[in-house]
C-alpha cells in the first residue's frame, strides 16, 4: 500500500490547524447527563469549535452514556465506525459475539459490518466514535431522540437517511 494522491500542492504549508480546548461545551447534552463533542465533523457544522474535514473522518467524543443505553446492531452501508473506549465497560457487538471494552480497548467496523454497543453495567461510560469516511452524524445524533414518536415510515426514513440498516425491525428499518 501507498500514500494517496497528494491533495496539498504547496512549497511553504499553511496555517489551517483547528485546535478544540477541552473546557468547550459539549454540542449536545441530553437529560440523562450524557454529553457529546463533535470533536471533527465532515463537513462544516456552523459551530464555533471543532474542525471540518472536508468528509475525511468524523470523531466524536461520547461522555457519560448512561446505564442501560445502547443502539440496537446495525450497519452502515457508506461509512466504517469505530469505538475507542475511554472511561468505563462498553459491551460492544462485533457481529458474532459480545465483548466488555474497558479503557483504550478499540473496535473497527467496516462498511456493512453488524455492530452495536450497550452499556450494561451500573456505571456510565465513555468513549471516541470515528466515522470514515466522515459523514454528517449530528443530524444522527440529534433527531434520534424524537424516533420514538415518529411513524414507522418516518422513523424508516430517519435511518435511512442516516445510513443506519437496523436488523432487529423494532429498532429501525428491516434489512432487504
Amino acid at each position: 500500500m501507498s500514500y494517496p494522491q497528494p491533495r496539498y500542492f504547496g512549497d511553504d504549508g499553511e496555517i489551517s490547524a483547528v485546535f478544540r480546548p477541552a473546557d468547550v461545551e459539549p454540542e449536545l447534552a441530553s437529560p440523562s447527563g450524557m454529553k457529546t463533542y463533535y470533536l471533527a465533523t465532515g463537513r462544516p457544522t456552523g459551530r464555533e469549535h471543532g474542525a471540518a474535514t472536508d468528509g475525511e473522518f468524523g470523531l466524536y467524543n461520547v461522555v457519560g452514556l448512561p446505564p442501560g443505553a445502547g443502539t440496537g446492531t446495525h450497519f452502515h452501508r457508506t461509512m466504517s465506525e469505530s469505538f475507542f473506549v475511554t472511561d468505563g465497560t462498553v459491551s460492544l457487538f462485533d457481529g458474532e459475539r459480545w465483548v466488555e471494552g474497558t479503557k483504550g480497548d478499540f473496535l473497527y467496523v467496516p462498511p456493512g459490518g453488524l455492530h452495536s454497543f450497550y452499556n450494561r453495567s451500573d456505571e456510565p461510560a465513555s468513549f471516541l466514535m470515528l466515522f470514515t469516511p466522515g459523514a454528517p452524524r449530528e443530524g444522527y445524533f440529534e433527531g434520534i431522540g424524537a424516533v420514538a414518536g415518529l411513524s414507522e415510515e418516518e422513523r424508516n426514513r430517519f435511518f435511512v437517511e442516516h445510513d443506519s440498516y437496523f436488523v432487529d425491525a423494532k429498532r429501525g428499518p428491516k434489512v432487504d
